[in-house]
């Protein structure tokens, strides 16, 4: 995944021609040109290396551990060198690439509300300790690009009507109708300041404190520009855009996934291909699955979509034991298209998004698996739905406490559900992501809900470094048998050609009690076959007619490397076992 690029003082005329295209259709014919210039010289001022050159950004050794900078803590030492140092004593051999979580000065949201989009919180440490991360592991940062803190110096200038922050935000009368507007939040959606003109009301998509900016003032896209190309030249591998969804605004519309939106997308994209090839793309747009996959657009958007809808519906699957929505969601997921991949998780530092199971689960199923969320200690975050009545949003819980139990109830089989989601996850199309604390099957932080006054925070708690170690290092917790678990099947699967992202992909019509599918190498030379036992009972399954001609009829199991002969017809499944069974010539 190393950057090459050709020596040319010039733009291609690709770049030129899109990105004159892109800003035509959101600024308008007249701002053009004077736009292409303040562009073509800000890409000089970053790099005189332009390339057109497409190549392959991933393969199967990928891997990205989500973290916050200071997840893991000890006395007298900056966290960011903290997070260094258990990389790459604990996850050097197994993890290649790091998304460390806004690491920029905030007011809240824990790095969301940005106040300095060019410094590092100084908690954290400076830009020499992500500088060094990023030399050794490929770097995600977050480009928190919808809203800014309302302590941010934009907004105070906005407060006081001094340029260019005066200029930067969605100033609207209070009894603006924006009932059509689409909302993640139950909060209201123009939130009232007080200025030196008396109190105003501004568009607040994610709370008060959460201030949007106006794409529609072309200043405003230009300042995201150098943060952007700030952070790769800092060493970002991968760009997130955050909530990238709710960027353009305009009444009478739903103001989310707007064609301008994706205009933006496509700009940013095209100064990344063209400046710093080998940089990823992300999108996060927390949506319905068919809204979230329109982000790749026609390969010409963001090179990785988050896959939203694979928490809800596994966790759905693995609670009833039933795996038949997750079957047939992952039936219909299209192939990525050239260039594009998508980013599988299944916990964030965010809570289990419901919106993006909207239209494959039942609302009668989630309501369900919201109140087992609840009886297991986790909580549940409202959006305002049409008319403002009150919806959910995501389920906010430690993964690891809500897999303690099934539709039947508590029982001995937490780590084995734990263990099973996540080869499932590994195994599927796209670039796995493990959030720090799956990794650590860290539980429930209801302390940190109550010193936070936030239900995100249950899942967010701060390690101490001497505290986890002690876990890690005790072969009985559940900690360390997962930490070793995950580890293992991580470097199972960087060695096989058939995890390659751009590998196929097909599913498997087994019994609910199962969920299959088959992952194939890019040269045909690599066949697996991924099938999981969703329940607690042992399961048989009836092997598949073997893929190779003429070959010796033989499977291995990847996972406990055993061959299983030609003759054998069914094999058994334990409680929660997942198999990958290579098919052998």
């Amino acid at each position: 995944m190393t950057n090459k690029t050709t020596s040319t003082h010039e733009l291609p005329h690709w770049f030129t021609q899109n990105a004159e295209a892109h800003l035509r259709m959101l600024y308008g014919k007249q701002q053009t040109a004077v736009l292409m210039d303040r562009l073509i010289n800000l890409l000089h001022e970053f790099t005189t290396n332009f390339s057109p050159i497409k190549e392959e950004h991933w393969d199967q050794n990928d891997i990205i551990l989500i973290t916050y900078g200071d997840n893991i803590k000890q006395a007298n030492e900056v966290p960011l060198r903290t997070l260094h140092e258990f990389l790459n004593l604990h996850l050097s051999d197994c993890i290649n690439s790091v998304h460390i979580l806004p690491f920029f000065p905030y007011s809240s949201d824990d790095g969301f509300a940005v106040i300095d989009y060019e410094n590092v919180d100084q908690k954290l440490g400076d830009w020499s300790d992500i500088e060094r991360i990023a030399k050794d592991y490929h770097l995600m940062t977050d480009l928190v690009i919808n809203h800014v803190s309302r302590e941010n110096l934009w907004f105070i200038d906005y407060l006081s009507q001094v340029k260019p922050g005066c200029d930067y935000f969605i100033e609207m009368p209070e009894d603006t109708n924006v009932l059509s507007v689409v909302r993640p939040r139950s909060t209201p959606l123009l939130a009232p300041v007080h200025t030196h003109q008396g109190i105003r009301h501004v568009w607040a998509t994610f709370g008060e404190d959460q201030i949007d900016v106006d794409f529609t003032n072309p200043d405003v896209l230009f300042e995201f520009i150098k943060f952007l190309l700030l952070y790769i030249k800092k060493g970002s591998r991968f760009i997130r855009l955050d909530a990238i969804a709710f960027l353009w605004k305009k009444l009478n519309t739903r103001c989310i996934n707007l064609r301008e939106t994706h205009e933006v997308v496509k700009l940013l994209r095209n100064i990344i291909d063209v400046a710093a090839h080998g940089t990823v793309l992300i999108t996060e747009t927390n949506v319905p699955n068919g809204e979230n996959i329109s982000y790749f657009g026609n390969s010409d958007e963001s090179h990785m979509v988050y896959q939203f809808t694979l928490p809800p519906l596994l966790l759905h699957a693995i609670y009833h034991g039933d795996s038949q929505y997750l079957t047939e969601w992952a039936a219909d997921m299209p192939r990525p298209q050239k260039n594009c991949t998508y980013l599988n998780f299944i916990a964030s530092h965010d809570g289990i998004g419901l919106r993006p199971a909207e239209g494959i689960l039942p609302i009668s199923e989630v309501a369900i698996l919201v109140d087992a969320m609840h009886e297991y200690g986790g909580y549940v975050s409202m959006r305002a739905g049409k008319d403002g009545q009150e919806l959910p949003y995501e389920i906010n819980i430690a993964l690891f406490d809500a897999l303690k139990g099934t539709h039947q109830g508590l029982d001995e089989f937490q780590i084995q559900r734990f263990i099973c989601v996540h080869t499932i996850m590994l195994a599927l199309q796209g670039i796995p992501a493990i959030y720090i604390h799956s990794l650590t099957a860290t539980p429930n932080d209801h302390h940190g809900v109550e010193q936070t006054e936030c239900t995100r925070a249950i899942n967010r708690h701060k390690w101490d470094y001497n505290e986890l170690m002690e876990l890690l290092n005790n072969p009985g917790t559940a900690n360390a048998i997962i930490f070793h678990e995950l580890k293992k099947l991580i470097k199972i699967r960087r060695a096989q050609p058939a995890f390659h992202p751009d590998a196929s992909q097909g599913t498997l019509h087994l019994n609910h009690e199962l969920f299959a599918f088959w992952r194939i190498s890019q040269d045909q030379n690599q066949q697996i076959l991924v099938v999981s036992n969703m329940t607690s009972e042992v399961q048989s399954l009836k092997l598949p007619e073997h893929p190779i001609p003429d070959g010796s009829g033989l499977w291995r199991n990847l996972i406990e490397p055993t061959a299983t002969n030609q003759n054998t017809k069914e094999i058994q499944l334990y409680s929660y076992q997942s198999v990958w069974l290579e098919a052998l010539d």
